[in-house]
């Protein structure tokens, strides 16, 4: 056999293969296994050549080069001069090897198998038709070649992607600065959770009246304090407190139930006045807030209602359904309990609030009530 090194043409391995089995012939178990070293050693060139037809597909040609030794010791191992030429079973072997190294070991994620050999084809017939075009083919240059629908074609496109991957962990320009690809990922981004929020906030808002609106616009938007929107809106900071409140409160049930909620504030469609007649009089039932936003409508609506009673009736005004009456609904009353003397007409209040008492004691108008409270 020839010396260690030397390169042999793909013919002279049929020769090297005979000489080899007509040598084991009669040989020891220690003959054997220098013999087979020979063989090996001096077939290794051929081995290497194999693995170089694969360069420049992602894996070191190092380690394609052992791969296709691993097969050519196999080769030998496994050959039968009885069945053929070593050298057509030697390529069939090594370059089978190579195959299944880059099937098995070098996918960044799992693609079956089938899947492997449709994007080797892929992978192939796109860079055969780059060189004859001169371009990039289109997916349906790709179907004809590969003699497929436009969807494989897709699906092997989407599979080779998953070839090769890269870390996380791989450092990014500079090793020494610390930085790595997953830097560059970005975080959950909770404000997403908030769309259909947002959107259903946005909705309620418009519901409110324009002065609940203005009142959580200047505090939410414009980051005012309850001071500021009192000397702006021209009444008292408790005032605007309870009206935020109310507000706040009306959103959060509207956003937790399936049906919004009626608006039972001052400045909605709800605020009324219901005036019935009775043999002794009118009996006028205000509902909603009264503050200087309405004061004018309400005082308008009992001077009609007072109107209404001819002289020497009651005019009797029920505030049990007024959650709030500010300093401008006081003034109201008594500019209409002045309209009704003036008419000859007794007015009484009921249902004042307690602590809108005082004010009316203060105010002179202590006589309006008949000591019912709330």
């Amino acid at each position: 056999m020839r010396e260690a090194g030397q390169l042999e043409p793909f013919e002279d391995l049929d020769v090297l293969a005979d000489q080899y089995a007509r040598a084991c012939d009669g040989a020891d178990r220690s003959q054997r296994r220098r013999l087979r070293e020979d063989f090996v050693r001096e077939a290794l060139p051929f081995a290497g050549r194999l693995a170089r037809r694969y360069r420049g597909r992602g894996e070191p040609t190092d380690d394609l080069e052992q791969v296709a030794r691993l097969g050519l010791v196999k080769t030998v191992d496994r050959f039968d001069p009885e069945r053929g030429s070593f050298t057509a079973y030697a390529i069939l072997t090594i370059t089978g090897e190579i195959k299944r190294h880059f099937r098995d070991h070098t996918w960044g994620v799992h693609v079956p198998r089938g899947q492997q050999d449709r994007v080797l084809e892929f992978v192939h017939a796109r860079a055969a038709l780059t060189g004859e075009l001169a371009r990039t083919p289109t997916v349906a240059e790709l179907a004809e070649r590969l003699g497929v629908e436009e969807s494989e074609v897709l699906r092997a496109q989407t599979s080779a992607a998953a070839h090769s991957t890269e870390s996380l962990n791989s450092p990014l320009g500079d090793s020494t600065s610390g930085s790595e690809m997953g830097d560059l990922l970005g975080g959950p981004d909770g404000d997403l959770t908030l769309v259909d929020d947002r959107a259903t906030v946005e909705t309620l808002l418009c519901e409110l009246p324009a002065r609940e609106r203005q009142l959580l616009a200047l505090r939410f938007w414009g980051n005012r304090s309850q001071v500021e929107i009192a000397e702006e809106l021209g009444i008292s900071q408790m005032h605007v407190s309870r009206l935020l409140s109310r507000a706040l409160t009306w959103l959060r049930e509207a956003m937790l139930s399936d049906t919004t909620p009626p608006w039972t504030g001052s400045g909605g469609s709800e605020h009324r006045v219901l005036v019935t007649t009775g043999p002794d009089g009118v009996h006028a039932r205000v509902h909603g807030e009264i503050d200087r936003d309405n004061a004018h409508v309400v005082r308008r609506e009992l001077l009609n209602a007072g109107g209404s009673c001819g002289h020497g009736r009651r005019l009797v005004v029920d505030l049990s359904g007024v959650p709030l009456l500010s300093a401008a609904g006081i003034a109201m009353l008594g500019a209409v309990h002045t309209v009704a003397r003036g008419r000859n007409v007794t007015m009484l209040v009921t249902g004042v609030p307690a602590y809108a008492i005082r004010i009316l004691e203060i105010s002179g108008m202590r006589a309006l009530v008949d000591g019912c409270t709330r």
